[in-house]
């Protein structure tokens, strides 16, 4: 089970992932850099209990960014993996309502 959260770190939410799961049926995470498709597909159904139809993954690059007066330092590239669910099942990521 440890294995599974080192593969999912978090999901993000944001406005474009809302639209996605909305209207796609589709989940987005922050994923570990190493980890394949295969991977991401076996943590999610395994986490989640849902049938995962595809996975998409992308390589996001880190941002230069100052700190303070300090120059500017590179934040770290990171992995990003939207997930499809069958249709008729979903994720509970955060509770509705809030």
């Amino acid at each position: 089970m440890d294995a599974l959260f080192k593969i999912i770190k978090r999901p993000i939410v944001t406005e474009r992932a809302t639209n996605l799961k909305a209207l796609a049926n589709q989940y987005v995470f922050r994923v570990a850099r190493e980890s394949t498709k295969h991977d991401i597909k076996r943590a999610v159904q395994d986490l989640f209990k849902v049938k995962v139809t595809k996975v998409n993954t992308m390589m996001v690059g880190g941002k230069m960014r100052r700190m303070g007066n300090a120059p500017a330092s590179h934040r770290p590239d990171w992995k990003k993996a939207v997930v499809t669910v069958q249709a008729g099942q979903e994720i509970k990521i955060l509770e509705e309502g809030r």
